[in-house]
C-alpha cells in the first residue's frame, strides 16, 4: 500500500539487470529502503562487498539505500511495492516463485518489456495469472524511452505508469519523479505494454536497415510503418491508439531503433552486416527482448488476421534463414495501398 504520511514506503526490485538496478538507484537516490534481488550468486557477493553492479551497469555506484539480497522470501518481505524487472521469458518463473511471499496490500509494477511466447500474455497478464487473484487490481505498468544507462547518470528522461486505478497510477508516479526523471500517467496497460514489447522488433529491423546503409529515408520510413504495425495491432487487441503516439509508443520506438545503445537495434546492425544471429547471441551478455518477442507478434498478428509485413519479415530474417536482401525487396515490392488503409 502507498503511504500517505512521511514514511517511505518499503521497496523490493525483483532483478539486478541494468533496469532493474537503474531504477533501484533512482529510488535509493530519494531515499527508499531497496532490497534488489539478484539472481547470480557471484554478482550479488560481488555487489554487496564493492557497491557496484559490474555485470549489468559497470562503474556505478548503488545508492547506500540498496540492501542486495538473494532470497526472494527476503526481498519481498514486509514490502509495500515490488517491483517486476527479470527478463520478460523469466518473468513467469520468477513471480511464481515470489508469489507465496508477497504481501497482501502490496503494490506490484511491471517494467520489462515483451509477450509470453507459450501465452501471448503481456508481462502484467503473466503477473496477474501467478499472483493471488485479490493482487489483480494491484498491478501497474512502468514503460517509455528509458536506456539503464542514461537514467543512471542522470540524463533527462520521460516515461509512463500505467493502470486501470488512475489514482494508483498517480500515487505512484510521485515515488518514481524526480528533477530528471518525469513519470507521465495512462490508463490504457494493454496498449503501453504492446508499445514497449513490440519496438524491440521494429527496432531489429531498422537495425537491418542501418546495417545494409540503406540510408537515413528507408530509416525514417522503416520507423513510420512499423509505428502504423503496432497501432493495427493494438487497435484489435483493444488499446487506446492515442497512447502509440505518446511515450510508451513513438516515444520508445524512436529512442530503441536510433540510439546506440539499443541491444535491438545492434542485433539487427551485426545482421545486416552479415552476421549470423548464432554468432551475435554467443557476444551478448545481456538480452535482447526483441528476438523471442518477434516470434508472439507474429502469432498475435495470425491471431487477430492483422498483415505484420515488417514483423513477419523480421521472423522470416531471425527464424527461416531467409535472405537479407530478399526480405527488404519484398517489402519494396508488396501491393500498393493507401497510407491509412487497415
Amino acid at each position: 500500500m502507498v503511504s500517505n504520511n512521511k514514511t517511505k514506503e518499503q521497496i523490493a526490485i525483483i532483478g539486478a539487470g541494468s533496469w532493474g538496478t537503474a531504477l533501484a538507484n533512482l529510488l535509493g537516490s530519494k531515499g527508499y529502503p531497496i532490497k534488489l534481488w539478484v539472481y547470480e550468486k557471484d554478482l550479488f557477493h560481488y555487489m554487496k562487498k564493492y557497491r557496484e553492479n559490474n555485470y549489468y551497469l559497470p562503474r556505478v555506484r548503488i545508492s547506500v539505500n540498496i540492501v542486495p539480497v538473494h532470497s526472494l522470501e527476503e526481498a519481498v518481505d514486509k514490502s509495500d511495492i515490488i517491483i517486476s524487472a527479470t527478463p520478460s521469458h523469466t518473468v513467469r518463473d520468477v513471480m511464481s516463485k515470489t508469489a507465496p511471499y508477497v504481501p497482501k496490500s502490496a503494490i506490484i509494477i511491471s517494467v520489462s518489456k515483451g509477450i509470453e511466447e507459450a501465452t501471448l500474455m503481456t508481462m502484467s497478464e503473466v503477473i496477474r495469472d501467478v499472483l493471488p487473484k485479490e493482487l489483480n487490481d494491484n498491478v501497474l505498468v512502468l514503460s517509455g524511452p528509458s536506456f539503464a544507462k542514461e537514467v543512471s547518470l542522470r540524463k533527462l528522461t520521460a516515461v509512463v505508469i500505467a493502470s486501470e486505478n488512475i489514482e494508483m497510477a498517480r500515487a505512484l508516479q510521485h515515488i518514481f519523479n524526480t528533477p530528471f526523471f518525469r513519470v507521465y500517467t495512462n490508463n490504457d496497460i494493454k496498449g503501453v505494454e504492446l508499445g514497449g514489447a513490440y519496438k524491440n522488433v521494429i527496432a531489429i529491423a531498422t537495425g537491418v536497415c542501418d546495417g545494409l546503409e540503406l540510408g537515413f529515408n528507408a530509416r525514417a520510413a522503416l520507423i513510420t510503418r512499423g509505428l502504423v504495425e503496432i497501432s493495427r495491432l493494438g487497435l484489435a487487441m483493444g488499446a487506446n491508439p492515442i497512447t502509440f503516439s505518446g511515450l510508451a509508443g513513438m516515444g520508445d520506438l524512436v529512442l530503441t531503433c536510433t540510439g546506440k545503445l539499443s541491444r535491438n537495434r545492434d542485433i539487427g546492425l551485426k545482421l545486416g552486416k552479415g552476421m549470423k544471429l548464432e554468432e551475435i547471441l554467443k557476444e551478448m551478455k545481456m538480452v535482447a527482448e526483441g528476438i523471442n518477442t518477434t516470434k508472439s507478434i507474429v502469432r498475435l498478428g495470425e491471431k487477430y488476421n492483422i498483415e505484420l509485413p515488417i514483423a513477419e519479415k523480421v521472423y522470416e530474417i531471425l527464424f527461416k534463414d531467409k535472405g537479407i536482401k530478399d526480405a527488404v525487396s519484398e517489402l519494396m515490392r508488396r501491393d500498393l495501398k493507401g497510407e491509412t488503409e487497415i
